[in-house]
This record gives C-alpha cells, sequence and structure tokens, in this order.
C-alpha cells in the first residue's frame, strides 16, 4: 500500500506561480508517478507525469511550457511547479501511483491517489 499525501494548493493571481508537493510512503515498485487535476462538474484529467527509473516526463498540451514535474527519490517526494498560473487552471490536483505503467493519460492504470490539493487562480 502507497499513502500519498499533496500540499502546496493556495490561492493566487493569474500569472502567479505555486508549488505543489506530494510525499509518498514509498516509491518501491511504483513505475510512475503523476498529477491529474479536477474542475467543478469536469472529469478529472492527466497534468503531467515522471517516471521513477528514467527520470522521463510528460505533459499534458494544456500546461506543458508552464508546469515543471520533478522527484526527489531520496525523501520519495514528487513536485508540480505551476508557472504563469491561469483561471482555467483552477482545480482540485490529484498526486497518483501506478505500478504496472502504460499509458499514462488514463486513470484507470493508477493504484493509488491522494486527496487533493485545491487551487485556485484568480484574473
Amino acid at each position: 500500500q502507497v499513502q500519498l499525501v499533496e500540499s502546496g494548493g493556495g490561492s493566487v493571481q493569474a500569472g502567479g506561480s505555486l508549488r505543489l508537493s506530494c510525499a509518498a510512503s514509498t516509491d518501491h515498485l511504483i513505475t510512475n508517478f503523476a498529477w491529474f487535476r479536477q474542475a467543478p462538474g469536469t472529469e478529472r484529467e492527466p497534468v503531467a507525469t515522471i517516471y521513477t527509473a528514467s527520470g522521463g516526463t510528460r505533459y499534458a498540451d494544456s500546461v506543458k511550457d508552464r508546469f515543471i514535474i520533478t522527484r526527489d527519490s531520496a525523501k520519495t517526494m514528487v513536485y508540480l511547479q505551476l508557472n504563469n498560473l491561469r483561471p482555467e487552471d483552477t482545480a482540485l490536483y490529484y498526486c497518483a501511483a501506478s505500478k504496472q505503467g502504460g499509458i499514462w493519460i488514463l486513470r484507470r492504470n493508477y493504484d493509488y491517489w491522494g486527496q487533493g490539493t485545491q487551487v485556485t487562480v484568480s484574473s
């Protein structure tokens, strides 16, 4: 069992920045970590992923060049740096971990989820 705890959310104005953190109880047998987000009335959507073995990353087109996902393997932490935030980035952001990997944008490929941290961007 892997516990994931997110932190770092908050309220910012458009153009601002935030750094989200995800503390994982372990990264043993985890292929990749990811961040998803969900705005009210919408489906949970993928934001970014990072692979534990290679450090490779993938991003959703909507956040590419604005968000950066990183990982501190020694501390089993995963971070999401959010830059140049827009009102449409407002959502509950979730950290997720996958054992088997697969297509990173699919929610069904993730075995563990955190409770989420709220990001609110005002115009």
